[in-house]
This record gives structure tokens, sequence and C-alpha cells, in this order.
């Protein structure tokens, strides 16, 4: 430990220092000028608590009509809700800089430390409302109260020197622990407004209607990515850790991105693609596979499809580029659906057609602009085969249960109309041995299968 470090314990573990230090907040606390300052702190308070109950409402209203990711609107209500904070660290502020104008800094010395501290509440406040982990929270607000107590002792430059002093050499590269916790604290909070502000660019992104749903995705994506990466290089250089000690790592990455990540970055590159050839959108209506659904979201390794049962399936974009896929939505979300039914010999094929095409047309979901359509397909072994064919638009909502209901509608208005359905004839011959065939001449039995 060198001398930087030596001098911090010596000074911090010194009980007469801090005996010292003690006698003379608590002299300067029985000064007239301590009750003077007190009375302004009330007084700030009192002014920023009916500030606040007149703009807080005005605010909410406000809020009320804000349409942006909850992220973003979560931060808003935060700080809105603590307004007499705000406030109040804005009046205390004004009134420590015309106060260290007029008159010495020992006489501010009271309101500098409770703007700290409600400074400091402030921030804790909002992040226990922002920051859902608790444990993250937790160390937030640790950090924050640790700092604005070295800041209160005055031993923020010794905590830096000693926390700079510990630490080891490699080669021309020197880690401490300042640096590390520099570093930590840089990223996480770049990080943290990266991924808000790609958030609040993507919210606003998918709501310009004249840009493609994929195309939206993918500006969304690569801005999040470009912020991501762009904070993580700034922090990087702000804390003094020269980019260019990253260059082996990033060769024995792109090593392993080669072998070991080879389907991520297949998966990732199909994802690209798909996004710039626009051949699946959120929205549509796809079948790949087994899989029936309507995709949800586009992500960078997968796509979310729900099927009609609720059941969310992730798949691999790369399932997209190699497989075959049928997209029920590309132009346009029009499906053309075919029904197969038959009736009686004994009906009239004309009067079949007309009553099935009006039957269809009632139906909820069949499109009234394209009319359906009957035809008559063939001579059937029991009966007249026909085949209706409709036009619906919302492929999502199902394509069984439209069939089931064109089905209903024709049993009920052939039912209404006198309009038989086949029973399958079946005959069955039986015979008799040779040795009693004059006895017993063959028999013919003409049944009828329900």
């Amino acid at each position: 430990m060198d001398d930087a470090a030596d001098q911090f314990y010596s000074k911090f573990l010194d009980v007469d220092s801090l005996l010292v230090f003690f006698n003379e907040t608590i002299a300067s606390l029985l000064r007239p000028w301590s009750a003077y300052q007190i009375g302004i702190i009330v007084l700030a308070f009192v002014f920023a608590l009916i500030l606040s109950r007149r703009v807080e409402p005005w605010l909410e209203t406000y809020a009320r009509r804000i349409k942006t990711s909850p992220q973003i609107l979560r931060i808003i209500v935060a700080v809105m809700r603590r307004m007499e904070q705000v406030f109040f660290i804005l009046f205390l502020a004004i009134i420590l800089l015309v106060l260290r104008e007029v008159t010495w800094d020992s006489r501010s010395y009271i309101i500098s430390l409770a703007l700290k501290l409600a400074t400091a509440w402030f921030f804790i406040s909002v992040a226990s409302r922002i920051i859902r982990s608790r444990f993250f929270s937790r160390v937030f607000a640790l950090i924050v109260w640790s700092y604005f107590a070295l800041s209160v002792f005055g031993l923020i430059e010794d905590v830096s020197k000693a926390m700079d002093a510990a630490g080891v050499q490699l080669g021309d590269f020197r880690i401490s622990i300042l640096l590390v916790f520099n570093a930590v604290l840089f990223i996480t909070v770049a990080l943290w407004l990266a991924v808000t502000t790609g958030n609040f660019v993507d919210d606003k992104v998918q709501r310009v209607e004249d840009i493609t749903p994929s195309f939206r995705v993918l500006i969304g994506k690569i801005v999040k990515i470009s912020l991501i990466a762009t904070a993580v290089l700034l922090s990087l250089s702000a804390v003094g850790i020269d980019l260019t000690a990253f260059a082996v790592f990033s060769g024995a990455v792109g090593v392993g991105l080669g072998f070991g990540l080879q389907k991520v970055v297949s998966n990732f590159i199909s994802g690209v693609i798909i996004l710039l050839d626009k051949s699946i959108k959120p929205g549509d209506t796809i079948n790949l596979g087994d899989t029936f659904g309507w995709i949800r979201e586009l992500r960078a390794r997968f796509v979310s499809v729900v099927t009609r049962d609720g059941r969310e399936f992730l798949i691999p974009n790369e399932d997209f580029i190699t497989q075959q896929v049928i997209n029920w939505s590309f132009t346009d979300k029009l499906v053309r659906l075919d029904v197969n039914f038959g009736v009686s010999y004994n009906s009239d094929p004309h009067e079949v057609i007309r009553i099935a095409k009006e039957a269809t047309a009632g139906v909820e979901r069949v499109l009234v602009q394209k009319p359906p359509v009957c035809w008559m397909t063939g001579f059937g072994d029991s009966s007249i085969d026909f085949i209706v064919r409709f036009w619906i638009r919302d492929p999502q909502m199902g394509l069984t249960n439209i069939r089931g209901q064109v089905l209903i509608a024709l049993w009920d208005a052939f039912k209404e109309n006198g309009i038989e359905f086949p029973f399958p004839h079946r005959e069955i011959i039986m015979r008799t041995p040779v040795d009693v065939e004059l006895k017993h001449p063959t028999q013919k039995i003409d049944t009828s299968e329900d």
C-alpha cells in the first residue's frame, strides 16, 4: 500500500481528528447563522410544497396525454410525483448561490448539507421507482448514500486516492479498484440511458404509418444496437481504458463466433435479411410446418408466432430462410377458402347453387365485396358434389372456425328448402357353398348405412 492509502487510513481512523470535527460541527450549529439557515430551509420546503400542489395536477393532466414507452412513462411519473423535492432542491441551490456571493461559505454550510441530503434522497426515491430489481435498487441507494457521507466528511478525494492505489500492473496497463468501479458505474449508467433512449426512439418509429412494419422493426433494432455499442465504447474511453487493448480479445471473439456461436450469428443475420426483404412482418398470418398462427414480434434471434390456442412459438429466424413458409397475408390479407359438400340426386343443382351462395354470403366474416361462388364438381357414388368458394380478410381469426360456420349455414339453408344430404349406399352379396347351391340360391341384400 502506498503513501496515499496510508494517509487515508490514518486520517479516517484518527479518533482525535474525528472528535475535533464533531466539536466544530456542534459549535457551528449553536451560532446565530445556523438558526437563520434552518429557518431558510424550512421556508424553502414550505414554498416547494405549496408550488408542487399547484403544479402537479397540471402535470398529471399533461402526462396522461403522453404516448411513449412504459419505461419512459415510468420515469416521468416518478419525477412528477416528487415535484416538491424538485422545487426544494431548486430553491436550495438558488439560495446557496446567493449566500455564497454575499457572505462567507461558513454561513451557508447547513444549507449546502441540506441540498446534498435532498439531492441524494431524490435520486434514491426516483431510482426505487424506476429500478424494478430490489437488489440493484439497494445497491444504487448504498452508492448514493456512501458518496453523500464521504462528501459531508470531506473524504471524497482521500477515498479516491486509496482506491486508485489498490491495483495491479498488467504490462503497460494498470487495473485499480477505482478504475473498475468507475468503469462499472459509467457502463451501467450509459447502458441504461442507451436502452431507454433506444426504446423511446423505437416507440416513435413504430407510430410512423408511412413506413412498413418490417422496416420499423429494422430501424428500431439498428438504433438500439448502435446506441448500446456507442455507450460501451464511450464509457470505456471515459474511464481511461485504451480501446486498442481489446484488439486481441475481439479477434478471439471473432473465432468464437465462427465456431461456437455460428447458429446465433446465423439467426441474427437471418433476422436482418427477413427485415430487409419484408417477407414477413408483425401481424402476418403464416404457416410453417405444423405451426399456424400470426406473427406477434420479430426479435434478433427468433420470431414470436402465436397460435389460435394461445401457445406462443419462438421460431428461429433461420427456419424462415431455409424452409417453405406460407404467408397468408404477404401481399394483402385477402384469403380464399373452399368448402366441399354433396346433396342427394333428388335435388335440383341450379337451386342448390343459388341457396349455397346465399347461405355462405350470410356468414359474418365472409366478404360481401367478393361474393361467394359455387360450382358443381362431379357425380359421386351417393351424391352430387359441389364446392363453395368465399373470401375472408382476417385469417388470423382462424380458418377452421369459418369453414365450420359456412357448413352450419349450408345445413340450415338446405334443411329449410327441403334439400337432403345423401347417405352412402352399400350392396352386400352373400354366397353359399357349391354343394348346397341348388338348395340355397344366391341372396342379394340392399342395405343403407346411416
